[in-house]
């Protein structure tokens, strides 16, 4: 056959006539054929459209027991799943580039995702925080942390690349000094959903009884947490029993300076009472005051009922919940100014399990 007249142009035409285009359809371009592959690869082209704006994606994290169990024989193409709002459609990124076992996506930031990994010449229990990005296959290994954070950590990334992973204690990755700092949590128990927001951590605490939880919510700056390591917690008479009103309760980041609070909405105050539908609640840091941001509607939560729990993930104007046997996703999008809830169909593994995930602003960034 006649070889065809692209492959006749030189590798600068070709950037040339692709870097007009958004990145949704350069990654696209990448999967037509080898030679697209190739020249939307090189890093001459990558440097030239890293501008170009991210692709806003909601990453799933992979199934729970593939974290903490030994897969030698898994997938040798693992992948991170990632769903696009704005499109309606799955996407999927391939990690083979990665050369650890089982790698484990658990946050993301300014293109750049963050994962836990183990070297397939070392045992299960050692453990690498990694991060890379799947659109340039670049990656660098963090320094090394013991096992027991990989297992109970909650991995936290801000704005400037800090990596936070945080349990009873916590530790600060510094970009610059390639070291960690590692330091008392001083929390009253295991901080549940921690957020990062500029330079300050938020987590919800319970101060409760063994028979009765009272959760409530805690601040703390970076700056404090190296020097005092005190938190304080966040509390005004105004509020009222915002906490209580609200049942196994979830922080997710919101746009801009606010944070969700997110929980099934109790029929009453009684200990063991039923939820009538999931809340969304609204803090805004700079007046401390809450409103509510959305509820799930009956015909919606009606397929949570039956769920003992459910998982919430996302962030900014998206919030998605996750519930066993129900097989999909459901989505809270306030991007148009008002909240709208759909289902998201197709969930890989087909969904009857917790899905827990974060968000992913995919875009061609280079390393730090």
């Amino acid at each position: 056959m006649e070889e065809s007249p692209i492959y006749r142009l030189s590798q600068d035409s070709l950037h040339q006539i692709f870097s007009t285009l958004p990145l949704r359809q350069i990654m696209i371009c990448r999967s037509v054929c080898k030679l697209f592959n190739q020249v939307l690869s090189a890093p001459c082209f990558v440097d030239h459209v890293f501008t170009r704006s991210p692709l806003h994606l909601l990453a799933l994290r992979p199934p729970h027991h593939h974290h903490h169990h030994n897969h030698r024989h898994a997938s040798s193409h693992p992948c991170l799943h990632a769903f696009d709002p704005d499109q309606s459609q799955w996407m999927k990124f391939n990690l083979d580039f990665l050369p650890f076992r089982s790698p484990h996506p658990v946050a993301a930031s300014l293109g750049l995702v963050y994962l836990w990994g183990e070297s397939p010449d070392s045992p299960e229990s050692n453990k690498s925080l990694v991060v890379c990005n799947p659109l340039t296959r670049q990656f660098r290994v963090l320094p090394q942390l013991g096992s027991a954070w990989s297992r109970h950590g909650s991995v936290l990334v801000d704005s400037s690349r800090q990596v936070m992973v945080l349990t009873e204690l916590a530790a600060l990755y510094f970009s610059g000094a390639h070291q960690w700092l590692t330091f008392s949590s001083n929390l009253p128990s295991k901080p549940r959903s921690p957020i990062l927001v500029s330079d300050s951590v938020y987590a919800l605490c319970d101060v409760g009884s063994p028979w009765r939880s009272q959760w409530k919510l805690f601040s703390c700056t970076i700056t404090k947490l190296k020097s005092s390591q005190t938190w304080t917690r966040l509390e005004r008479h105004e509020w009222g029993d915002v906490f209580d009103i609200l049942k196994r309760p979830r922080l997710v980041r919101g746009t801009g300076n606010r944070i969700l609070m997110v929980g099934g909405l109790k029929s009453s105050y009684s200990l063991n009472t039923s939820c009538s539908t999931i809340l969304i609640l609204r803090l805004d840091l700079d007046s401390l005051e809450w409103d509510e941001a959305g509820w799930m509607p009956m015909g919606m939560y009606r397929c949570f009922q039956e769920s003992s729990k459910f998982k919430v993930f996302g962030g900014g104007d998206r919030v998605c919940f996750s519930g066993k046997r129900v097989g999909r996703l459901a989505l809270w999008d306030h991007c148009s100014g008002k909240g709208e809830w759909r289902w998201i169909e197709g969930v890989p593994g087909n969904g009857d399990g917790l899905c827990r995930g974060f968000v992913l602003e995919a875009k061609l960034t280079a390393l730090p």
